[in-house]
């Protein structure tokens, strides 16, 4: 259920009977020469959307700019400051415990929101308001996107590429694929990314000139509706999971004595 399309009294019945919310996150920031920077908030949305309506759980407005700073160079990347990003997510998510939601599951699918998401989750869950959770789409499948993709790459690589492939083909530049790949970063391991056991590169374009990494030539249909449906799954599969749980299990456990 998308909680924007509905009235309040339609709510008010829904929500008394709701546990879990899904909050679709992303960003909107260059995805290469060839993805639209709507990628990640795309691909967030659409999974929550499917997983909505598959469980039942309440659907939120998406998310759409997050913390990307590192992609800055890039024109149209858009960011927020990581504190303003917290607080805001903290902010209407306490908003949906005011509401009745105890559960929580942020479908992010951007990496730069990653540590800051699992930040909100932990103050949300020391004081007890709800019991909220980061999931990142690739994280719950990385065999298979290992298994699909024979030079993967982290960002507007080849698992990207499939899923708006799947999602919204009219917005992948079939024209632009190869220009990703060969201006881009293919092989992770031919950057000076690491040296010596230390990152060092603070931004995308230090490593990518296009801020493409891996192949994305290797994208297939096939592939790309596999990838979906997977991510998907394992999302359906966790809240039904968080569904299950007594309230007393998701909270903060007693100082031991």
């Amino acid at each position: 259920m998308y909680l924007a399309d509905h009235t309040w009294p339609e709510l008010g019945e829904a929500l008394a009977d709701a546990s879990v919310a899904l909050v679709p996150l992303g960003s909107t920031e260059q995805h290469g020469p060839h993805l639209p920077l709507a990628t990640d908030h795309l691909i967030a949305e659409a999974l929550a959307t499917a997983a909505a309506e598959e469980t039942g759980a309440v659907r939120t407005p998406t998310v759409t700019v997050g913390v990307s700073p590192h992609h800055r160079q890039f024109p149209g990347t858009m960011w927020v400051d990581p504190p303003a990003f917290r607080d805001y997510v903290e902010s209407f998510t306490r908003n949906l415990a005011y509401h009745g939601i105890d559960r929580v599951v942020f479908v992010n699918a951007h990496g730069g929101n990653v540590q800051h998401l699992r930040e909100v989750g932990r103050r949300l869950h020391e004081d007890e308001t709800a019991y909220a959770i980061e999931w990142m789409w690739d994280e719950s499948i990385p065999g298979l996107v290992d298994d699909l993709f024979e030079h993967n790459g982290p960002h507007a690589g080849p698992k990207e590429t499939a899923m708006i492939t799947h999602i919204a083909p009219e917005l992948v530049d079939a024209d632009r694929l190869e220009d990703a790949r060969d201006d881009g970063l293919v092989h992770l391991d031919e950057s000076d990314a690491v040296v010596h056991g230390a990152r060092t590169y603070y931004d995308s374009i230090d490593n990518s000139p296009n801020g493409a990494f891996g192949d994305p030539t290797d994208v297939t249909e096939e592939k790309a509706e596999r990838l979906f449906e997977a991510a998907s799954g394992q999302l359906v599969e966790l809240v039904e999971w968080l569904d299950a749980r007594d309230p007393e299990e998701l909270l903060p456990k007693d100082r031991v004595a």
